[in-house]
């Protein structure tokens, strides 16, 4: 798509899945994870612009349905953790993101299968807009904490939940279909929300939630992502890594 008819906000997000696949998706990567979400559109389309020869030889791994079908519209080469249990390098995108590049994922309920690509990586890297931008999880993203859970354990996980400081806990709806959210792995999604005094120290709610019986997987990725790429509304982008450095990149 000609950058001409983009709108502002998806301006961004190009400009800053575009400096991320630059700077870090090197030739002579092999195994690449793709992620999830609207930015990583743009991280895919540069990454075919790198050109079939240097691509014929790299195999990719989705997180999600999203993600296999951008790499597969993208003519690159479809793979999959158990052939590729070592990855170079992820590209992902993320709901909300802190001052220590501890992310929330999960608002498309797949957060799952994202964690284990990222964990399979040896480099993670963010690519999002500047609203994904924040001082403290959840202060973006309001809407909770996904938390994938196994269908029979759902009231009790909730409960427990509850027990634990959420404000808010519920079963993730569908908006087009009536019932529940269902997600690739055949589970249940609950957005619970927290205050942000429990929500500062985010390691601690991870090692709470996993605790829980039924609980699956959580949408907190602490201690992950090395490096994100943030699309700025003047049209830089800022590239922000775990200690807390920034970097504008790009003029106004």
């Amino acid at each position: 798509m000609a950058s001409s008819s983009l709108s502002p906000l998806d301006s961004a997000k190009r400009a800053a899945a575009f400096a991320a696949v630059d700077t870090h998706v090197k030739p002579n990567m092999r195994h690449i994870g793709i992620g999830s979400g609207s930015t990583v559109v743009y991280a895919v389309e540069r990454i075919v612009a790198q050109g079939s020869e240097l691509n014929k030889s790299r195999l990719f791994v989705p997180t999600s349905l999203q993600a296999k079908t951008l790499i597969i519209e993208g003519g690159l080469h479809l793979a999959d953790v158990d052939t590729c249990p070592e990855l170079d390098i992820v590209i992902d995108g993320a709901d909300d993101v802190d001052l220590a590049l501890n992310l929330i994922k999960g608002g498309g309920a797949c957060h799952l299968q994202e964690k284990v690509i990222a964990e399979s990586s040896k480099e993670m890297v963010v690519v999002a807009d500047y609203r994904k931008m924040s001082k403290v999880l959840g202060d973006g993203w309001t809407k909770g904490v996904p938390i994938e859970v196994a269908p029979f354990a759902a009231q009790k996980a909730l409960t427990r939940i509850r027990q634990l400081g959420s404000t808010d806990a519920h079963i993730r709806m569908g908006i087009a279909k009536a019932g529940p959210v269902v997600t690739d792995n055949g589970n249940l999604c609950i957005d619970a929300v927290f205050p942000q005094a429990v929500m500062r120290n985010p390691d601690h709610l991870l090692r709470q939630l996993k605790l829980i019986t039924g609980v699956v997987e959580v949408g907190l990725f602490n201690g992950l992502c090395q490096v994100g790429y943030f699309g700025m509304a003047d049209g830089t982008v800022t590239k922000q890594t775990r200690d807390g450095t920034y970097e504008t990149i790009g003029s106004k």
